[in-house]
């Protein structure tokens, strides 16, 4: 592995070809933080799928390409004045060294748990007026929920078994059914099934489950089923669309053998 000083050099090569580009590249120099912002989002997602792939070339590289954004971001902070990229490695510095009591400083934890704890609480010291103010409102729903709960497990507002959750689940289930079987009321379904899926996402959380990573492994799993059926059918002649669903089943059981 490269030595702290070849990790410096990497990084400031990086800077020096941001400085490069930004001045004399037509598209670098025409970048805004607002214009760049969509390529982030895409990136992060990007790196979400080489991870759940375990692709650690690709990790590897998608790394790389949010280390230029953040780095872009930078350059064009400093470029008003704002901020530069030292201001932001800083500031990250100073608010890891500042939230960890329990490696700079004095205070003594036992486990994870209490170093969350202590986390939120020292948010709250810092001026934060909720302990929900940090989940960014543009997340997507489940990851979102997800970070609620975290948050809110971090100042004690939690179930104290995993068989209590289970127990809500059940309770949202059935009131979700009962909304559901009179049809009548879509909003009330809506705001029911929303119920339950918190209560489910609570519940992996307990079980030390990643919802959105069970879910998205899910995706892709059908996704591979589906295409050998549809792979398969058509290699044999069937048209999908005009194939009975008790036909197409018959690929589907295969599918769930060879594409597990």
């Amino acid at each position: 592995m490269n030595t702290l000083e070849q990790k410096k050099e990497a990084f400031a090569r990086l800077l020096t070809i941001m400085d490069e580009l930004r001045a004399g590249c037509p598209w670098d120099r025409k970048q805004t933080m607002e214009s760049l912002r969509h390529l982030t989002i895409e990136e992060v997602y990007e790196l979400g799928d080489a991870i759940l792939e375990g692709n650690k070339e690709e990790i590897k590289k998608e790394i790389g390409d949010l280390l230029l954004h953040m780095v872009f971001y930078a350059r064009i902070g400093s470029e008003s004045g704002a901020f530069d990229i030292a201001d932001a490695l800083h500031s990250i510095c100073d608010k890891l060294v500042q939230r960890h009591p329990h490696i700079y400083g004095d205070v003594q934890v036992k486990d994870e748990e209490e170093v969350k704890a202590n986390w939120e609480k020292l948010k709250l010291k810092e001026g934060k007026k909720s302990v929900l103010e940090g989940v960014p409102k543009s997340l997507p729903a489940m990851v979102k929920a997800q970070r609620i709960q975290d948050k809110a497990r971090g100042v004690g507002f939690d179930w104290e078994h995993a068989s209590q959750v289970w127990e809500k689940v059940q309770e949202e289930l059935h009131e979700f059914k009962e909304v559901a079987d009179a049809g009548t009321d879509r909003e009330k379904m809506e705001a029911e099934f929303g119920d339950v899926l918190f209560s489910l996402i609570n519940y992996a959380r307990f079980m030390g489950i990643n919802p959105e990573d069970a879910l998205e492994r899910t995706n892709r799993k059908f996704i591979r089923r589906f295409q050998y059926l549809e792979q398969q059918s058509t290699a044999e002649g069937k048209v999908m669309g005009e194939m009975s669903l008790a036909e197409m089943d018959v690929y589907w059981t295969k599918a769930k053998r060879i594409a597990p």
